[in-house]
C-alpha cells in the first residue's frame, strides 16, 4: 500500500469523523480545497461515490460506510504494527475516542480513569458523555459502552457487566399512594422515564408485561429523573448500579422486585471490528471487564429483599 493512498485514508477518516471537509481541514492543517481534491481522486480511482456533499457538511454513503468500516480497520492495524516496533507489543498508544451514556459515565467511568492513565500513559483518552444511540463508525468513534438490549447487528458486543433493573419510589410517595400490590396497581400517570423511552418492558412470574408511561415530566436526563422520584414524584424503573446508594439508605424502595428488566439488558461495548482490535481498546474494554464484571461493585451487599417496600 503506497504512503499517499494511507494519508488518504486518514484525510477520509477525518472527513467522516468532523462530519465537513473545513473542520477536517483545521484539525489537519491543511486548506479545504485540498481535502475535497483528496477526497474526489478517491472517489474517481475507486469508481464510487463515498459522500453526498451539501453546502455544510457531508454524508456517507452506503458504499462510504462500509468502506470507512474497513478503513479504520486498515489504519488501526497500522497503528498497532508500529507500536509494536516503536514502543513494545504491550505498550498501547494512541487516541482512543469512546461514546459513553452520561450518568453511567460519571459514576462509574470517570473515577477509574486516573488509575488506567497511569498504568496506559501512552493512551489519549477521549470520552465524549451523551444519551443517544451513536453511529460510532460514521463517527470516527472506537467504541460506545451502551445500557440497553443489543439489537441484531453488524457491530462487535462484549458484555461488561450485567445490569438489573426495578421499580423504585420514595417512601413517601408509597405512604401517599400506597404500595402497589400487583402490576395492573401501576398508575401510569404516576410514572416516570428518560426522554423517548416512555414504555417499561419487563419479565414478570407470568412472563413479559409492559407499561406505557404517561407521568408529567419530560426530561432527556437520567439523573433529573432519579432525583425526581428520590424526592417524592413518582415511580421510575432504574438500574441499580444508579440507585444502589439510596437502596441501602432507605430513600429508595424497590415494589413489585418479581418485576425486572429482560436478561438481554447489560452494560456493553461495542466497537467496529474484533480482526484488528487495537490494543488501546482492547486494555480499555479490559480495564472496565475487570472492575466490573461479574459482580459489580454497586450490587455488593445490596439486598433486594430488604429494599423492597411490604404493605403493612
Amino acid at each position: 500500500m503506497l504512503v499517499s493512498q494511507i494519508d488518504d485514508f486518514k484525510v477520509f477518516v477525518r472527513v467522516v469523523a468532523t462530519g465537513n471537509m473545513s473542520a477536517a481541514a483545521r484539525e489537519m492543517g491543511l486548506s479545504p480545497a485540498v481535502i475535497s481534491k483528496r477526497i474526489s481522486s478517491m472517489e474517481e480511482r475507486l469508481g464510487v461515490r463515498l459522500f453526498q456533499r451539501t453546502t455544510r457538511q457531508v454524508q456517507l454513503t452506503e458504499a462510504g460506510a462500509g468502506f470507512h468500516e474497513r478503513v479504520v480497520a486498515i489504519l488501526a492495524s497500522i497503528e498497532e504494527a508500529e507500536a509494536y516496533l516503536t514502543h513494545g507489543r504491550d505498550k498501547p498508544r494512541g487516541v482512543l475516542r469512546v461514546t459513553v451514556p452520561t450518568s453511567f459515565s460519571r459514576r462509574h467511568i470517570a473515577p477509574h480513569i486516573p488509575a488506567f492513565m497511569k498504568e496506559y500513559p501512552d493512551v489519549t483518552l477521549e470520552l465524549f458523555a451523551s444519551d443517544s444511540v451513536v453511529d460510532i463508525i460514521a463517527e470516527g468513534y472506537d467504541a460506545a459502552i451502551r445500557i440497553s438490549e443489543i439489537a441484531d447487528s453488524s457491530l462487535i458486543v462484549r458484555q461488561l457487566a450485567p445490569c438489573r433493573r426495578y421499580l423504585c419510589a420514595a417512601p413517601s410517595y408509597l405512604e401517599e399512594h400506597g404500595i402497589p400490590a400487583n402490576f395492573e396497581d401501576l398508575n401510569p400517570k404516576h410514572c416516570y422515564a428518560m426522554g423517548a423511552n416512555t414504555v417499561w418492558r419487563l419479565i414478570g412470574p407470568d412472563g413479559p408485561v409492559t407499561l406505557r408511561v404517561q407521568g408529567n415530566l419530560r426530561t432527556n436526563s437520567s439523573e433529573v429523573v432519579r432525583e425526581s422520584i428520590v424526592a417524592g414524584l413518582g415511580i421510575a424503573l432504574r438500574s441499580t448500579w444508579d440507585v444502589y446508594e439510596y437502596l441501602r439508605a432507605g430513600t429508595l424502595k424497590i415494589i413489585l422486585p418479581q418485576y425486572t428488566s429482560p436478561p438481554g439488558v447489560a452494560i456493553y461495548a461495542v466497537y467496529p471490528t474484533k480482526d484488528f482490535m487495537p490494543a488501546k481498546l482492547r486494555v480499555f474494554l479490559d480495564y472496565l471487564s475487570k472492575i466490573y464484571a461479574p459482580n459489580p461493585y454497586w450490587d455488593e451487599g445490596l439486598d433486594i429483599a430488604a429494599a423492597t417496600a411490604r404493605a403493612d
